[in-house]
C-alpha cells in the first residue's frame, strides 16, 4: 500500500484528491493536513466521506508527513517551496498541484507569481507531470509539478499537430473557458453565484500566470519559441475547461488531421478522440479524469479549429495528479481513475 499524505485537503483540489484516494486499491489515506481545521474529522466538515476516512485534519508538520510514501500539496503557490526540499529528505516523494515547480525559468516564475522561490535549486529536477508527454520521466522521478487545468487542456489539444510541425507555431491561439471552480475555494466577490450566474466574461487577457507555463510546454513539443495568443473566460458553471483552439496549416497537400489525433492518441488511457465532425461538451466529462477531443477543418482551409474540454478538478489537477501518483510506484496507470463522468 502506498501511504499518502495531502497538505491541504480543505480546497477543492484536496477535497476531490480525497474523493478520488480513499477509493484507491492500493492507497492508504495517512495524513490530511489543514492550519485552519487541525483536529477536526475529516468526515465532520466534508459528510460525502463518510465511512470511507476516519482521520482528523493535522498541521501540516515535517515530522507527521514524514511518514507518508507520497506527498500531495493541494495548497496555493508558494507552500509547497517551503517543504518539498526537507521531505525529499526523507524519501517522501512530492506531487505539487500549484504552481512553484512548473517553469524551469526562475526569474519568469518570479515575475508571474510576484514572489522570490525558496528552493529554485529543485526545480531542474521537478518532471512536468503531463503523461502524455511525459510518461517515462513519471515514472523514475521523486518530485513532480503537476499541469494546470488550462495548460492541460490546452497542450493536449495542440501537441498532434505541433509534434508533426503540420503548423504555424508563431499563430496559435487559445480560447479557453472556466467553470468557478478553478479560482479555488475562497469569498471572494467576482466568484459569488450572484456575480457569475447567467453573466459571461474574459479575464486577464494582458497576461495569465498560466500563460507562460502553456507556452514554455508548447515551445518543448515544437522545438523552438512559439507565438501564442491565450485568452482565459469565466463561465457561469461549477466544474469543466472548454478550449477552442485556433492554428494555420503550413502545409499545402491534405492530410487527415482525424487519423492523425487517433493515431496518437489511441494508447492514452484519459484522452478520447471523439468521431469527425463533434462538438464536446463539458458535461461528458463532469467527475472523470478523461479528455475528450475533436478536430475541425473549416470549410477544408488552413485553419484548423480543436476543441479540448476536461474537468478542471480532476484531469486538470486532482486526477491527473493520482495518475502521476500510479506512474511513480509503478501501479496500473487508470488505478482508481476509471470513474464515468456525471450525467446530467
Amino acid at each position: 500500500m502506498v501511504r499518502v499524505g495531502i497538505v491541504g485537503g480543505t480546497g477543492y483540489t484536496g477535497v476531490e484528491l480525497l474523493r478520488i484516494l480513499v477509493s484507491h486499491p492500493q492507497v492508504e489515506v495517512s495524513v490530511v493536513t489543514s492550519r485552519s481545521d487541525a483536529g477536526q474529522r475529516v468526515d465532520a466538515l466534508y459528510p460525502n466521506l463518510r465511512g470511507h476516512i476516519d482521520l482528523a485534519f493535522s498541521l501540516p508538520e515535517l515530522d507527521v508527513l514524514s511518514v507518508c510514501d507520497v506527498v500531495f500539496f493541494a495548497t496555493p503557490n508558494g507552500t509547497a517551496m517551503l517543504m518539498a526540499a526537507e521531505l525529499l529528505a526523507q524519501g517522501v516523494k512530492v506531487i505539487d498541484l500549484s504552481a512553484d515547480f512548473r517553469l524551469q525559468d526562475v526569474q519568469a516564475w518570479e515575475h508571474w507569481y510576484g514572489m522570490t522561490h525558496a528552493c529554485p535549486e529543485l526545480i531542474a529536477e521537478a518532471v512536468y507531470g503531463l503523461p502524455e508527454m511525459h510518461r517515462e520521466s513519471i515514472k523514475n522521478a521523486r518530485l513532480i509539478a503537476c499541469p494546470g487545468c488550462y495548460p492541460t487542456a490546452v497542450q493536449l489539444g495542440f501537441l498532434p499537430l505541433l509534434e508533426n510541425h503540420l503548423i504555424d507555431g508563431r499563430q496559435l491561439i487559445a480560447d479557453v473557458k472556466s467553470g468557478v471552480s478553478g479560482a479555488g475555494r475562497k469569498a471572494e466577490l467576482a466568484t459569488l453565484m450572484s456575480e457569475t450566474g447567467e453573466s459571461f466574461k474574459a479575464y486577464a487577457v494582458s497576461g495569465h500566470r498560466h500563460l507562460p507555463e502553456i507556452a514554455q510546454g508548447l515551445s518543448g513539443i515544437a522545438g523552438q519559441p512559439v507565438g501564442l495568443t491565450f485568452v482565459p473566460h469565466l463561465t457561469p458553471m461549477i466544474r469543466g475547461i472548454h478550449a477552442t483552439l485556433y492554428s494555420q496549416l503550413t502545409l499545402t497537400t491534405a492530410v487527415d488531421l482525424q487519423a492523425l489525433y487517433q493515431q496518437r492518441y489511441q494508447h492514452e488511457p484519459f484522452v478520447d478522440v471523439l468521431p469527425a465532425g463533434t462538438h464536446p461538451d463539458t458535461r461528458n466529462v463532469r467527475g472523470s479524469n478523461q479528455c475528450q477531443l475533436a478536430v475541425h477543418q473549416p470549410q477544408n482551409g488552413q485553419t484548423v479549429v480543436v476543441l479540448s474540454v476536461i474537468d478542471n478538478l480532476v484531469k486538470g489537477a486532482a486526477g491527473q495528479a493520482v495518475q502521476n501518483m500510479n506512474l511513480m510506484f509503478g501501479l496500473p496507470e487508470g488505478l482508481g481513475l476509471n470513474i464515468v463522468a456525471l450525467y446530467p
